[in-house]
């Protein structure tokens, strides 16, 4: 488990980082007293890496539960029953960021024989949990593949299609798949989580089959605005600061984005035929433009789903925060997401590439 170890005055400064008290002696903007924003809102195999029963052990911090701290394993969202409906919304969301897809891959149907869902967490990409998904899900759009998701947590449903199952590892263990495995290797939303992503990729390469395809897709955790209105001090140009500043201290960086991980890992790799989408992002219901709207809306409410949950484990247990210094910044936080005239928005990147025959 990664225990808590205050940035000193001068680190803390050098990355742009406000003092956690700052969020409880700054006023709200606005009304103090008013409410901090509108919501808008299996069956499990051991795996080849064998995690051990442990893995149900959880650790609750601050009353939310989380992975088991036994073993080198770690997550830093929730596990119970609040995170994993909130992760239902984020699947949905990451789904209308690349075009309501599941992925971008040139996919054949009749050439995909077994795949790999990396950090697959509640198991919606491959099967469909909710009733507002307007995207079929993975096992059920290839219904003649082996869908295989992977994940260090068991939170995902009891009941599977017939043709996948989800699986307990742990994707910075070395991979005990046999090489040439896979025809698709999927991942999303891994920063914060993967120690080396060169690493990552050499391993997907090893047991991708040749012809295969490995995709992933990741969002940068800097809020932009074009005309200034995310400002500099402000809870959201504090974001980024706070969860890079974080991944560093644990050793799995959320700069993933920043530093192009994705496309210089399958270089190295030896994939070929690399391909990198782009996505802008706006966060909430600011934007004119219809489809650009509609993600910005999804975008807010997956934040908004479970936004105190998203910053225990950096913010209180890396950080060193209060449960009293997060929850302030989290109403700061929440009063800008839902303030029409802050036009914030991310920026996200979907890279996939192919392993070449011999």
């Amino acid at each position: 488990m990664t225990t808590s170890n205050p940035l000193t005055t001068e680190e803390a400064a050098e990355a742009g980082l406000l003092p956690a008290s700052h969020w409880q002696q700054e006023p709200l903007p606005g009304d103090v007293d008013a409410d901090d924003g509108a919501s808008t809102i299996g069956s499990f195999v051991s795996s080849t890496a064998s995690l051990s029963e442990s893995i149900f052990k959880y650790r609750t911090i601050h009353g939310r539960t989380f992975h088991s701290e036994i073993g080198n394993a770690e997550s830093w969202q929730p596990n119970d029953a609040h995170h994993i409906d909130a992760q239902e919304v984020a699947h949905h969301n990451y789904m209308v960021a690349i075009g309501h897809k599941l992925y971008l891959s040139p996919l054949e149907k009749n050439k995909v024989g077994k795949v790999l869902d990396i950090g697959t967490g509640t198991g919606s990409w491959v099967i469909t949990c909710f009733s507002f998904s307007t995207t079929s899900d993975f096992a059920d759009e290839f219904p003649n593949t082996e869908v295989i998701g992977t994940d260090i947590t068991p939170i995902q449903p009891t009941w599977t299609p017939s043709n996948c199952k989800f699986e307990l590892d742990d994707c910075n263990a070395e991979w005990t798949w046999p090489d040439n495995t896979f025809d698709f290797i999927h991942c999303r939303m891994m920063f914060g989580v993967v120690t080396d992503w060169d690493d990552l990729f050499r391993q997907a390469y090893r047991t991708s089959k040749p012809g295969g395809w490995v995709e992933s897709f990741v969002a940068c955790s800097t809020m932009f605005s074009d005309d200034g209105t995310v400002k500099e001090g402000s809870a959201m140009s504090q974001w980024a600061k706070v969860w890079n500043a974080g991944g560093e201290k644990t050793g799995r960086t959320f700069m993933v984005y920043d530093h192009d991980l994705q496309q210089k890992g399958m270089e190295k790799a030896g994939f070929v035929d690399i391909t990198v989408k782009e996505f802008i992002i706006p966060v909430g219901v600011w934007h004119k433009d219809k489809e650009l709207a509609e993600k910005g809306i999804w975008w807010k409410m997956m934040m908004e789903a479970d936004l105190e949950g998203y910053l225990i484990y950096i913010f209180n247990v890396v950080m060193g925060w209060t449960p009293e210094e997060s929850t302030a910044y989290a109403k700061h936080f929440r009063k800008e997401l839902n303030d029409p005239n802050i036009h914030a928005y991310f920026k996200a990147r979907t890279v996939y590439g192919r392993k070449p025959h011999p």
